[in-house]
């Protein structure tokens, strides 16, 4: 069964025009989907309940998206809601509605705020969709005590308000004051001017600390081989299968191969690292994080 949602016009006159269900036709049309997917039950369910998608799709056109868009969300909204509707649970089918076309709605503004993702969690889109309306509501009581909140008094209350992580509404602040922007845009109108994208910085390593980094390794294993000459070969056996594998080997498995307990494995190996540390003392301290 399809929904025609193309002009939101027309789509809001037949929804004023649909009839109104008492609770016992709309529990009999929520059974005979839900019992026998009988769809024209399901459109005369939804048909009557348009309306309220269509006027919870009106309260978010402030976010800039068409009204069309809206309805389409909505209404889909409320279909998801048909389908998991149980009219055994004794509450109006528009009660449980409401939950599914107002998610619907809003995950639709927020997909469609900014190529960034605007927010994943609950409280994320709370702060989102509350973050004005909460912020107005503390400067208007200020206001009224005679007081001024700086910006970060105003971000702390806004933040223990909604219940979200204080960094959450300095990054949401920032999303919400302005548009996106393209990372090939001049930063000024010179002609010689430079893009954006050329001011971010290069995440990959730098020859120089590449070279260093290169250079320290191979000292340090070069320590620890001299260290693990002074281990008996049972020792330097445990150490590599314990701390030199990509995979390394429990007390467990390293027992039954060897024929010891599991105790007796941890005992081999805290010997061998201590042999080794006292190796490592004149050396250097930086390889006491392998041996941790």
């Amino acid at each position: 069964m399809a929904l025609d949602f193309s002009d939101d016009r027309r789509m809001s006159r037949q929804a004023m025009k649909a009839e109104l269900l008492d609770a016992e036709t709309e529990l009999g049309l929520a059974r005979a989907w839900r019992d026998h997917r009988d769809e024209v039950a399901l459109h005369r369910l939804i048909t009557a309940y348009m309306r309220l998608a269509i006027s919870m799709a009106g309260k978010f056109r402030r976010y800039g998206a068409p009204m069309n868009d809206l309805i389409q969300e909505a209404g889909l909204g409320l279909m998801k809601a048909a389908d998991k509707f149980d009219p055994e649970r004794g509450v109006r089918f528009s009660t449980y509605a409401v939950w599914w076309i107002r998610a619907s709605i809003q995950d639709y503004v927020m997909r469609n705020w900014s190529m960034v993702r605007t927010g994943s969690t609950s409280s994320q889109k709370s702060l989102f969709f509350n973050l004005r309306r909460v912020q107005a509501k503390f400067e208007r009581e200020a206001m009224a005590r005679g007081e001024e909140l700086d910006r970060h008094q105003l971000r702390e209350q806004i933040s223990r308000e909604v219940g979200v992580p204080l960094h959450d509404v300095e990054m949401m602040e920032g999303r919400l004051s302005g548009s996106d922007y393209s990372l090939n845009a001049l930063q000024s109108q010179d002609e010689d001017g430079r893009e954006w994208i050329d001011a971010l910085e290069d995440e990959n390593a730098q020859p120089g600390a590449e070279v260093e980094q290169a250079h320290d390794m191979a000292q340090l294993r070069d320590w620890l081989i001299e260290a693990m000459k002074g281990l008996s070969e049972r020792e330097r056996f445990i150490v590599r299968e314990r701390k030199l594998r990509e995979d390394p080997r429990t007390l467990e498995s390293l027992g039954e191969e060897l024929g010891l307990s599991k105790e007796r494995i941890r005992q081999v190996e805290a010997a061998a690292f201590q042999k080794m540390r006292k190796s490592l003392e004149s050396q250097s301290r930086e390889v006491f994080h392998f041996l941790a």
